[in-house]
């Protein structure tokens, strides 16, 4: 499973993109969203000092068919949008990619988090430059479910370690101790051990790890 972060600039044609230029100091959160075949549904969060005025021109933009303000604060609103260019969530929908919620955008970028195949990531891309979507690859790594990383003796073993204070500086316990405790040898324990915290230790290196070139080629279409 690869996991990424996107960060994409906003068209001016959308209310987003020149709505959060106009006010570059307000952040818009969209916390969900659901597109159709001629509009799409959004449910934003906006922040701003200016929530009067952004909301006004949010409205007025010619991209938005109707808004509901569903709940009203000093400075922030939540508000239901139907808009006639889903241009991001058309693109995810085409390219059959998740979208994470929420997705921040600000100052005409949207920061998006996206999980997926390979192939499904690079048809996002596709999707984007269709869409005229220009966006830079911040990041993107493997992600493994814990199933995969450790065996069931291993993820035992590393729970009760913590549980026990094993990992506490100082200790609470001493590798005898968590031996007796689960019942196996001390040369077993240790061995596990070792076994599952390098492991852990590689995979969490290889997420700091600088994203494959060829991935990202990939993605961008070069």
């Amino acid at each position: 499973m690869t996991q990424a972060r996107l960060t994409l600039t906003m068209p001016e044609l959308l209310w987003v993109g020149e709505i959060s230029r106009k006010y570059p100091e307000a952040t818009l959160h969209v916390l969900s969203a659901v597109p159709s075949e001629d509009a799409g549904f959004a449910l934003f969060r906006l922040i701003s000092d200016d929530i009067d005025e952004l909301l006004a021109e949010a409205q007025a933009h010619e991209t938005i068919v109707e808004m509901e303000i569903l709940q009203r604060t000093e400075g922030e609103a939540t508000v239901q949008f139907e808009t006639t260019a889903p241009l991001i969530m058309l693109s995810a929908q085409s390219a059959g990619m998740a979208i994470d919620f929420p997705v921040e955008m600000q100052n005409g970028k949207a920061t998006l988090d996206v999980t997926g195949s390979h192939e499904r990531l690079s048809a996002l891309g596709t999707q984007f430059r269709n869409f005229g979507l220009d966006f830079e690859v911040e990041y993107i790594q493997e992600r493994l479910h814990t199933s995969q990383l450790l065996t069931e003796k291993q993820q035992r073993l590393l729970l009760r370690a913590v549980e026990m204070g094993y990992y506490n500086t100082p200790r609470d316990c001493s590798l005898t101790e968590l031996a007796d405790a689960v019942g196996i040898a001390k040369s077993t324990c240790s061995e596990t051990l070792h076994r599952a915290e390098e492991a852990v230790i590689k995979n969490f290196i290889d997420d700091l790890s600088v994203p494959s070139q060829a991935i990202e080629r990939k993605i961008k279409g070069e």
